[in-house]
């Protein structure tokens, strides 16, 4: 155990924080996974960081401050370079007669405040350190430095960098003296794809693209579903920008003719980013998406999902049959691997046997068996079901059902005992038979097997930080057909902008559903070849909620906006 950890740990023990069992515990615990004693003790709950760093400012005979709750000025911020600030993670508050009060998250480590002193000493005549929550000192460099500011600086060092480094010699071709001119060449572009990387994850993206045009490199966001522009680094770059991706992703950097697919794994913010990522080649040079995956966003349960109390208490009541075929359908974007996965989530036990054929494995869950599709040597949706079989699971998940093989796989495997998640591409529920009977599968195998289909999509949720009750226009009542009933006892809310949301008034997603449960008057249907309309309406007369009805509810209740739900949902036939 560090010498730090022992002071911190003395300290918390004298003002009577934790106890000697705790640190027990803890020490055990580090001393088997290697980590720090304080960290542990945290994580435990026995101690919150708050509680450190007061102990840790009243040791130093220090004033503890709320970094949040200061205003700071202009002239202020200017004294520290926004550099100097993230370097140190330091925040300047307040400059009264020559004194320069500064926030520090550490009051051990006085080498920043002594820095800053020796940088400022002909500005200010005083440095005075308060001590501040490190994640409020964080939230405030970003609130008032910027991530932004960041990336335009990078940029134009990669660019001087690029320009001073790179640039044609006497007979027109670039040329690089040495190996460490080239190295020093390459450092402000590493630094800029991490700090694209490092930017999209803070604007809570699914997608980066990065995208070569005529005249310009294109980077664009995709948040909360919705494609967003970024500042673009000037086209000189791309070359650089695309090979430091390709070599992030295993990718080959020589080919540039066919399409390759790779993976980045990249530390973000104290935790492991993964990043999927697709290269294309198109007129003016390889366009590059890349997929964040992080782990957290799927580790949900249902009720994260979006789901209203009734729909969560039948979707429960499916997922926890014995035996049968689930079906998620929507198109790409739409969440339903999330769905799929809060589902493992909730009947993961001791006691079952989950496997999962993915293609590929996008996020890796505890207690499950993942299996990667590699249909390249040969392991495809259906040879791994075959060999899944024989691994004597009790459910299987499987990422997509593209063809006759694999379905009639999924289909005898859920006749014989196992209960079986999947996913197809469709626009409604009941569409999803449709769709199994034009891959070849039998309408008596489908009947047999099938337990229910859910549709999904994504809207975005109205921002809660500025949510505020409005009074919908007649072309909104007219768009969803709302009648004055509903009207009468709704709490219909708008975001107006603000700082959290980016001036959207939306913040995140929330799903909305269409749950289409098979019973015995479908069942005769299908075997009689009903159409997919038929099928539909009269599953509507059975009580199936549409998408569209399940978004005007969400609409009443005050969780997303009618534009939303008109956006993404078709009217209803009557």
């Amino acid at each position: 155990m560090s010498a730090r950890d022992n002071f911190i740990l003395e300290i918390l023990f004298d003002v009577g924080l934790i106890t000697q069992e705790q640190v027990a515990k803890a020490r055990e615990a580090a001393q088997s996974n290697g980590h720090s004693v304080v960290e542990l003790l945290v994580e435990q709950g026995a101690v919150t960081q708050l509680d450190i760093t007061k102990a840790l400012a009243n040791q130093y005979a220090m004033e503890f401050v709320n970094v949040m709750e200061h205003k700071i000025p202009d002239e202020v911020l200017k004294l520290v370079p926004r550099d100097i600030a993230k370097r140190y993670s330091l925040v300047p508050l307040r400059k009264d007669n020559g004194t320069l009060t500064v926030a520090i998250s550490d009051p051990m480590d006085m080498d920043a405040v002594d820095s800053l002193r020796y940088l400022l000493k002909n500005m200010v005549q005083h440095v005075e350190p308060v001590v501040a929550l490190r994640s409020d000192i964080e939230t405030a460099l970003t609130k008032y430095y910027g991530t932004a500011d960041d990336l335009s600086a990078i940029m134009n060092e990669a660019t001087e960098a690029n320009i001073e480094l790179t640039g044609p010699d006497a007979g027109g071709q670039a040329k690089l003296d040495d190996d460490q001119e080239a190295a020093d060449a390459d450092a402000p572009i590493i630094k800029l794809v991490s700090m694209i990387i490092l930017d999209a994850f803070r604007s809570r993206s699914s997608d980066i693209h990065v995208e070569p045009l005529e005249r310009k490199l294109r980077i664009r966001y995709r948040i909360d579903g919705v494609m967003q522009e970024v500042e673009s680094p000037p086209k000189r770059l791309q070359p650089a920008i695309i090979s430091r991706l390709k070599i992030m992703a295993n990718l080959s950097i020589a080919e540039k003719r066919i399409p390759q697919d790779g993976r980045i794994r990249i530390p973000v913010m104290g935790r492991t980013l993964d990043l999927r990522v697709s290269s294309i080649p198109t007129v003016h040079g390889e366009s590059i998406v890349m997929r964040i995956l992080d782990k957290q966003s799927v580790m949900l349960g249902l009720p994260q999902l979006g789901f209203l109390t009734d729909d969560q208490q039948t979707f429960e009541q499916l997922i926890s049959l014995p035996d049968g075929i689930i079906m998620v359908t929507g198109p790409t974007g739409s969440g339903k691997t999330t769905t799929l996965y809060a589902c493992l989530n909730t009947i993961n036990r001791p006691d079952r046997k989950i496997i999962t054929v993915e293609d590929p494995v996008e996020y890796e869950l505890a207690g499950i068996n993942q299996v990667h599709v590699h249909a390249d040597i040969g392991l495809s949706f259906a040879a791994a079901l075959r060999s899944i079989l024989r691994q004597a699971p009790n459910i299987i998940m499987i990422g997509e059902i593209r063809d006759l093989e694999t379905a009639q796989i999924a289909v005898n495997a859920s006749l014989t005992g196992h209960l079986v998640f999947s996913t197809l591409h469709t626009n409604d529920a009941p569409s999803a038979i449709t769709r199994l009977l034009d891959i070849g599968v039998k309408p008596f195998l489908i009947a047999s097997s099938m337990r229910a289909v859910m549709a999904q999509r994504l809207c975005r949720k109205i921002c809660k930080n500025c949510a505020q009750p409005y009074q919908p226009t007649e072309s909104e009542i007219r768009s969803l057909d709302l009648t004055p009933q509903m009207l009468a006892g709704a709490t219909m809310m708008r975001g107006r902008g603000c700082a959290e949301c980016s001036n959207t008034g939306c913040r995140g997603r929330i799903g909305i559903f269409e749950i289409f449960i098979l019973n015995d008057e479908i069942r005769r249907m299908i075997y009689d070849k009903a159409t997919a309309s038929e099928i539909r309406r009269r599953a509507r007369e059975l009580g199936m909620r549409t998408l569209r009805e399940d978004g005007v509810r969400k609409v009443l209740a005050g969780m997303t906006t009618p534009e939303e739900v008109v956006s993404i949902t078709a009217k209803d036939e009557n």
